[in-house]
């Protein structure tokens, strides 16, 4: 079993659709979508209309026998990609510089908390207002 963590989804996927080998994670094609949100197809890995064509050099680094190697991708796309030393903890990161536009939009991601009465409240439900959020820890 191999487990796959990303800034939205932890996924763990059964041996038949995940194999690590060394810095590489080979992915079936339903695992490359279920882990990323990304397909493959014949012109390479998508999301909607982007596409990253499989590299002419070295092909059979990213794509062989029916499998996709979901982290050489990852790292074409300039994006972090970090496992553990036995292979079976995966996460793939977000590029910097998406970060930094993010950032700079200066729009908070979405998140839901409890007030100190347990009722829910969703950050979205305030867009266009001011929102003053103080956090506190005891550690």
């Amino acid at each position: 079993m191999i487990t796959i963590l990303s800034d939205t989804s932890k996924v763990s996927l059964a041996d038949a659709d995940a194999r690590a080998d060394g810095d590489d994670l080979w992915l079936s094609d339903a695992a490359v979508t279920t882990a990323s949100g990304w397909t493959m197809k014949a012109e390479g890995l998508c999301q909607g209309e982007i596409c990253v064509p499989v590299p002419r050099t070295d092909a059979s680094r990213y794509v062989r026998d029916g499998v996709s190697n979901i982290a050489a991708f990852w790292r074409l796309l300039g994006r972090p990609v970090l496992h553990d030393r036995g292979g079976s903890n995966w996460m793939l990161g977000t590029a910097a510089a998406d970060r930094a536009a993010t950032l700079t939009s200066l729009t908070a991601p979405d998140f839901e908390l409890p007030d100190i009465n347990g009722q829910m409240h969703r950050l979205s439900a305030y867009r266009g207002k001011r929102v003053f959020l103080t956090t506190w820890s005891s550690w």
